[in-house]
């Protein structure tokens, strides 16, 4: 091994926003508060995920490749349809493509991520 896993950065316009609609999405807190740099976890010794400000800030396309996602999260759930409810309710919005098992939504920045449930 030469490392350990420290955190996944995500680019964004607004830290502070998306770090908040993440928090409530996976139960996290906040380990790092700047205005440029919020990041959130289970605890400060363990891995992150972190929003860094960029500008000009782009917002990936679902699906694209103009502007691709490049990445996005896979958030397991019990309930798919409650679990899309909450989500809508933080500011989420369904891309309204997924299958019997997963469903593919955009953050508050237009980040691509999944609910999924086995």
């Amino acid at each position: 091994m030469i490392g350990t896993w420290q955190a996944l950065v995500i680019d964004c316009e607004d830290p502070d926003s998306l770090a908040a609609f993440y928090e409530q999405l996976l139960g996290m807190v906040r380990i790092d508060n700047d205005p440029d740099w919020v990041s959130i976890g289970d605890a400060p010794d363990r891995p992150a995920v972190a929003f860094q400000a960029v500008s000009p800030y782009v917002a990936p396309e679902w699906p694209g490749h103009v502007h691709p996602q490049q990445m996005h999260l896979d958030v397991r759930v019990k309930d798919l349809d409650l679990a899309e409810e909450l989500v809508l309710n933080l500011g989420a919005r369904s891309t309204g493509e997924g299958a019997k098992t997963f469903r593919v939504y955009l953050d508050p920045q237009e980040h691509p991520f999944c609910l999924v449930s086995w």
